[in-house]
Order: structure tokens, then C-alpha cells, then sequence
């Protein structure tokens, strides 16, 4: 099976959320757009979903993804921060589902993993990364675009299987149904 998808990418944030759209084609990925949508400048909660809702619907519509992957929240001590950023992360979901597309979410940590080796990467490590494997020229003022793009190469890298997939994918049962030759008799 030749695989030819199109993959939505997001790092949500209530300030600025990063997105990034990547092409697979062949076993090759290319970059179709990466971005920021700006939320600083709306003063109120109900305001920044609705900015989320509407980018993402317009994104959606303009290129089509076959799939989305967005970065799980990191815990945090500030229990607003948490809340506002769940609810924007709830918004793109939605978003998504919407639109009847499939989606992952990944850690923070499991991000950099994918894209660098380490999860205790920086975002300049990321980007630079990201920067030689799809080869774009200008890095972006905000690194939330590359952040956003990086999710949507982790999906890739990752076959999809995303922390929901996860689930009793991790016992001893799962991976002898997976690897039937290393059962003993």
C-alpha cells in the first residue's frame, strides 16, 4: 500500500498556537505550511477558542488532512494555565472531529524524542532539526510553528500510535500477540 496522507500538526497554546501541515508521499515527507495563530491581542477566553476554531476550520478546509496529532498538555503548578490550555486543546480537537479527521495526541517529551533523539531537547534544537529534515530556508519568529510542525512529524515517525492507542499496548499479553515467534514452548 503506497502511503499518501496529508498531516495536521498543533501545539496548542492560549497565547499563540502553532500548527504545521506535512505531505507524505512514498515514504517522503514534504512541508505544505507551518504557522502561528496569534491570540495575545484578544483579551478574553471566549474570544481565543473562537480564533482557534475558525483558523483551524479555514486550515481544514484549505488543505484537506487525512489525519491530526497535538501535543498533550505538560502538567504544570498553575491550575488556570491548565485549564486554558485543555480548553484550547479541547477547541482543535474538536475541530478535527468535526471535520470526521482522525487524531493522536504526544507528550512534549515524546516530540523531541522523535524529532531529536532527546526529550529534553530545546525548541532551537527542534527547529534546527526540523529545518535540515524538510528543508525550509527562514526559521519563523515564533518557534510555535516549528513546534507544531514537529507534532505532525512525530505522528509520522510514530505509525500514528499516539498515547490513545497506547492502551494495554504496553503489557507483556500485547507484545506476544504482536510477536508470536518469541513465544517458548
Amino acid at each position: 500500500m503506497v502511503e499518501d496522507k496529508i498531516i495536521l500538526g498543533i501545539d496548542p497554546g492560549t497565547t499563540v498556537l502553532g500548527y504545521g501541515i506535512i505531505h507524505v508521499q512514498k515514504g517522503k515527507i514534504s512541508m505544505l505550511n507551518y504557522g502561528i495563530i496569534q491570540l495575545s491581542k484578544l483579551s478574553n477566553q471566549p474570544d481565543k477558542l473562537k480564533r482557534i476554531l475558525d483558523r483551524l476550520n479555514g486550515l481544514i478546509t484549505e488543505y484537506k488532512p487525512d489525519e491530526m496529532a497535538i501535543e498533550a498538555p505538560f502538567f504544570g503548578k498553575n491550575v488556570q494555565s491548565m485549564l486554558k490550555l485543555g480548553r484550547a486543546q479541547g477547541v482543535a480537537i474538536a475541530s478535527c472531529l468535526n471535520h470526521n479527521i482522525p487524531f493522536e495526541e504526544y507528550s512534549p517529551r515524546r516530540v523531541k524524542q522523535a524529532i531529536t533523539g532527546s526529550g529534553a531537547a530545546s525548541k532551537e534544537q527542534v527547529a534546527a532539526m526540523l529545518q535540515k529534515l524538510l528543508n525550509f530556508q527562514e526559521m519563523p519568529k515564533y518557534l510555535d510553528a516549528t513546534d507544531g510542525l514537529a507534532v505532525a512529524v512525530c505522528h509520522h515517525f510514530s505509525k500514528g500510535i499516539g498515547e490513545h492507542n497506547k492502551s494495554g499496548g504496553n503489557s507483556w499479553k500485547a507484545f506476544l500477540n504482536q510477536n508470536p515467534n518469541r513465544k517458548k514452548s
